[in-house]
């Protein structure tokens, strides 16, 4: 996953990798009025003053105090003040821009167009209950794992926080009616993982962060409670009101879901080409997986083969322990093979995955924010089944986090992945770059650097190796498979489900888990799709380089552009190039 921290809302957060250095630069530094300079910086202000979230997530924290205001009303005002800031972007395109505030310009109108088309079309504000749900517990928690500002000073911070909690829970019964089962189940679920978070985890951080301030403590203390029951009332309401009226349909249709890829990925494919590309991918991938299984074990189906390698996984208690041998490895192959430039020798810290996050991903990397000045603590997160689940689901579940896939998924999350990319944050040359988030470069990098490290020997010609990225590769083919027909074709979740385990080799548990996700998240193809893209634009850069192209010196340039759309990546790397991004 990305630098995810709440996967229910993959595809809904636009921008959240970093925030302007201030919200009230120094009139000395203030761009010139009507510049592109201003309306950037008015429309991140706008963008924080929304979404609190996102400001913390930057480094901003001019917001700790409050949380997004998710009334209808808000919503509409929302929308009015994109379209003003988008005619003004329209108007600004128009005159004499730079290079770079031309490709900046065009990032913006993607970015505007795409909350647009969320909040007026697709509208999971109406029919996504998580989206409320997540909110409290995560923008709390984004407070109490960096260490920012004093302990007791946050702890302030988060109980404003605390007393703007309940509206948006209110918010979310006035808003949501009929939502797809799918959705009101992981609401349930994120519901009661968030009330054993304000129940147990928060009020041992606070005590801490208290210290001997027993008013402060006290002041917290009653906040808590509100939020409390403010979240069994949402079970309740769940349990006895939503779910007998969840029949609504996750499919956002054709229509919306190219609408979508167009102004989130810049992507311009039509979809019966797209879907071709996906399907063409997988049955290469599919040959590959099943070659590789016969030099394994030639007498064993690839199926069989794929088991014995899943069977050797961690204890659940164990999965930290395991994972945090991971990174070393991966770590050390990258400077061995001078795969790609590392700008920093911090590690990020390993832990399970918040309870209140846990809506199906297997791992996640959570790093500080672009602008972050002070706190540089990154969260590698891993999940462990649930304790209540029976013990074949258990098993199920870390067959996925196998000892040989789990240096894959670290090289996808860490090294050279998402947490690489991310070191290279404050280094992005603009503004917009430091804070725009595209999925085909950000995870498209992440499973491109699976394949890539294998490729360039990592695992030193191991087929077991191998055979781990290629299973990590058929679940992003199938993800690009179901998500198409979900969302275009009216496939069910079963009917993705079963795709998963037939086509890729998927525990039915995983396969479960993967299909749900894609209801709330049509566009996941964007692993696949980002990794084709990269590999097409290293294809490119190498024949125009010739023997002067360097791996490495490839890698480090991309890495330095932000997560940029593939298509404005090549406009950087490839100056004059106007070929297809596939």
């Amino acid at each position: 996953m990305t630098r995810l921290r709440w996967p229910a809302l993959a595809g809904l957060v636009l921008i959240a990798l970093g925030a302007a250095p201030s919200t009230h630069p120094a009139a000395a530094d203030a761009p010139a009025p009507g510049s592109f300079a201003t309306l950037v910086d008015e429309y991140y202000a706008a963008l924080f003053a929304w979404d609190p979230n996102q400001a913390t997530y930057a480094g901003i924290h001019d917001y700790d105090d409050k949380l997004a205001d998710l009334s209808e009303a808000n919503y509409t005002r929302r929308a009015a003040t994109l379209r003003k800031q988008h005619e003004r972007l329209r108007d600004l395109r128009t005159g004499k821009l730079t290079e770079a505030e031309a490709i900046d310009g065009e990032a913006l109108d993607h970015a505007i167009r795409a909350e647009l088309l969320e909040i007026e079309s697709v509208r999971d504000w109406k029919r996504n209950p998580v989206i409320y749900l997540g909110k409290p517990a995560e923008a709390i928690d984004l407070l109490m794992k960096r260490s920012f500002a004093p302990p007791a000073d946050r702890l302030k911070a988060v109980i404003g926080r605390l007393r703007a909690a309940p509206p948006v829970l209110a918010a979310m019964k006035a808003n949501v009616g009929a939502p797809p089962k799918e959705f009101a189940d992981l609401g349930v679920i994120v519901a009661k993982g968030s009330v054993g978070f304000f129940r147990t985890d928060l009020p041992a951080w606070a005590k801490s962060a208290a210290g001997k301030d027993e008013k402060l403590l006290a002041e917290f203390t009653a906040a808590n409670a509100a939020v409390i029951d403010s979240f069994e009332s949402a079970v309740r309401w769940l349990d006895k009101d939503l779910l007998p009226k969840a029949n609504g349909k996750y499919a956002i249709g054709a229509k919306a879901f190219m609408k979508k890829l167009e102004a989130e990925e810049m992507l311009d494919i039509p979809l019966d080409k797209l879907l071709a590309i996906g399907e063409a991918n997988l049955k290469r991938d599919q040959e590959a997986f099943v070659a590789t299984a016969r030099k394994i074990d030639p007498k064993r189906t690839p199926a069989e083969v794929l088991a014995t390698l899943n069977e050797d996984h961690p204890k659940p208690e164990d999965l930290v322990g395991a994972t945090r041998g991971t990174i070393e490895r991966t770590r050390k192959f990258l400077i061995d093979k001078k795969i790609v430039t590392l700008p920093s020798e911090v590690r990020p810290t390993i832990a399970e995955t918040p309870a209140f996050m846990r809506t199906g991903g297997f791992a996640s990397m959570d790093t500080p924010g672009a602008y972050e000045t002070k706190a540089t603590e990154a969260f590698y997160y891993v999940t462990p089944p649930e304790k209540e689940w029976e013990a074949r689901r258990k098993n199920e579940h870390m067959r996925q986090f196998n000892r040989t896939g789990m240096d894959i998924i670290t090289i996808h999350e860490a090294f050279p992945g998402h947490y690489l990319q991310f070191l290279y944050a404050k280094q992005y040359p603009t503004k917009v770059r430091k804070l725009y988030f595209c999925g085909t470069n950000a995870e498209g990098w992440a499973h491109y650097a699976e394949q890539m490290a294998v490729e360039e020997g990592y695992g030193d010609g191991d087929p077991k190796v191998r055979l781990a990225q290629l299973n990590e590769a058929l679940l992003r083919d199938c993800r690009y498979v179901v998500g198409i027909k979900l969302h275009t074709e009216g496939w069910t979740v079963e009917q993705g489900k079963r795709f998963f385990v037939e086509q890729g080799y998927i525990e039915p548990e995983t396969a479960f888990q993967e299909a749900r996700r894609g209801t709330y998240n049509p566009t996941y193809l964007y692993y696949t799709l980002g990794k084709l893209q990269i590999y097409k634009l290293r294809g490119d850069v190498q024949k125009a380089k010739g023997a002067a192209f360097n791996l490495q010196a490839f890698h480090d340039q991309f890495v330095r552009q932000g997560a940029l759309p593939i298509k404005l990546i090549r406009r950087i790397m490839l100056p004059g190039d106007t070929g297809p991004t596939l």
